[in-house]
């Protein structure tokens, strides 16, 4: 398996992937806005190749909290998506760890996700809500735990808190509600 960085000739690429691994065009419609948003940058999106076929697909954009230093760099992880013929294979693992390795890299301090508090607590994910952060929009009270964060930068949780502000295209209150 390869990971690689998208570029601008793979968008079509990226859009079928999350077509296949949501059954829907809603996350590549997200995906295709977040892409082409000014407002995501700095952001990450790599590509996961088994054998040349382009397999899985992950996202990274700014984030930051109006209370912290501008400095602060921050992320959101959405989404994440394999296709389901790959699934099982660690490759969204791979892609987790090789886009927190380069989020490093960039002096990204805190990556947050709203997902699976069993699958992204393997890879080193907890609950943003015990530090203080709160979700851009609300979400449903059973989702608490799902929100989550990941500190990059060591004695960052703790130092700051409020409620994280995404891309224009990730700030509407359907995303955050189901």
């Amino acid at each position: 398996m390869n990971i690689r960085e998208s570029t601008d000739a793979d968008l079509s690429t990226i859009r079928t992937i999350e077509r296949a691994a949501f059954s829907s065009d809603e996350e590549a419609d997200l995906v295709h806005a977040l892409l082409v948003d000014p407002t995501t940058q700095p952001l990450l999106s790599l590509m996961a190749l088994e054998n040349d076929r382009a397999v899985g697909h992950i996202l990274f954009t700014r984030a930051y909290l109006a209370e912290a230093p501008s400095s602060l760099r921050m992320s959101i992880l959405a989404p994440l998506a394999v296709v389901p013929d790959a699934q099982g294979k660690g490759i969204g693992g791979a892609l987790i760890r090789g886009g927190l390795e380069v989020l490093s890299l960039w002096n990204v301090a805190l990556v947050f996700v709203l997902g699976s508090p069993e699958y992204y607590g393997r890879f080193g994910f907890s609950p943003a809500g015990r530090y203080g952060f709160h979700t851009p929009s609300p979400i449903p009270i059973e989702y608490t735990d799902a929100w989550m964060v990941q500190e990059l930068t060591a004695g960052t949780l703790g130092t700051v808190h409020g409620t994280v502000r995404c891309a224009d295209s990730l700030n509407k209150p359907e995303f955050w509600s189901e």
